[in-house]
């Protein structure tokens, strides 16, 4: 499998935590109906949060959340509305990113919530952690 294949899932796996750490209930990981696929479905005080997770090595070319554009946003939107579908889930729900770029030993994590709509004046909380669970990532 390729390294950035296993930064994802490495990246993946320290979302779930994450979330779990700040009591969101994980609904579902790694979700594919079709051609329609989510990274985590969570949920939390009523809400149906779809996460998007975004995983760099670096933060050289920009931050990992930029490349969720446009059409990004459409595909998320048709892969929940899918999940919604085969789940008979009928509840309010948003869209969160969760951006991680490893630094060395140590990772950055950016949650932003309700991260696609363009009015909304989106939270974005950082964290710092150690890379102790991927050691091929200190190389």
């Amino acid at each position: 499998m390729a390294a950035h294949n296993d930064l994802g899932r490495w990246g993946e796996m320290i979302a779930r935590r994450f979330l779990i750490l700040h009591d969101y209930n994980i609904r579902s990981f790694d979700w594919r109906d079709g051609h329609h696929e989510l990274d985590i479905v969570a949920e939390k005080l009523g809400f149906l949060i779809f996460v998007e997770v975004k995983t760099r090595s670096s933060d050289r070319f920009g931050q990992p959340e930029e490349a969720i554009d446009r059409d990004k946003v459409r595909y998320l939107k048709l892969a929940a509305n899918a999940y919604m579908a085969r789940e008979k889930v009928d509840m309010p729900c948003r869209f969160d990113v969760i951006s991680i770029v490893t630094e060395g030993d140590s990772y950055r994590l950016r949650h932003i919530k309700d991260a696609v709509h363009a009015d909304s004046r989106y939270q974005v909380q950082e964290y710092r952690g150690m890379n102790e669970s991927f050691p091929s990532l200190r190389n």
